[in-house]
């Protein structure tokens, strides 16, 4: 079995900065795209950023300039740096990736929750 463990979630103060990690472990073959996703409360879980194997990067307009997604496949870690936060960006932020054991599969993290203050 797979699991994603994501940390680094907290309280920030409006225009601070936080860190996200993502850690794959199980039986693992490969990893192709990596993301992560935040549900503010009573809205829709929606996409923050992507990152495929070969490093190409998908961000949201509203993220865009402040958050940065990076990965590390010898560690089977996805990052998430987030600089210039807004009270907006309070959520809970998940990581998605796609996982090759035998055949792909899309496993989710369990969530840690973001919270900026103004």
């Amino acid at each position: 079995q797979v699991q994603l463990v994501e940390s680094g979630g907290g309280l920030v103060q409006a225009g601070g900065s936080l860190r996200l990690s993502c850690v794959a472990s199980g039986r693992i073959g490969s990893i192709s795209t990596m993301g992560w996703y935040r549900q503010a409360a009573g809205k829709q879980r929606e996409l923050v950023a992507s990152i495929t194997r070969s490093g190409s990067t998908n961000v949201a307009d509203s993220v865009k300039g402040r958050f940065t997604i990076s990965r590390d496949d010898a560690k089977n870690t996805v990052y998430l740096q987030m600089n210039s936060l807004k009270p907006e960006d309070s959520a809970v932020y998940f990581c998605k990736m796609i996982v090759t054991v035998v055949v792909p599969n899309v496993y989710w993290g369990q969530g840690t929750q973001v919270t900026v203050s103004s």
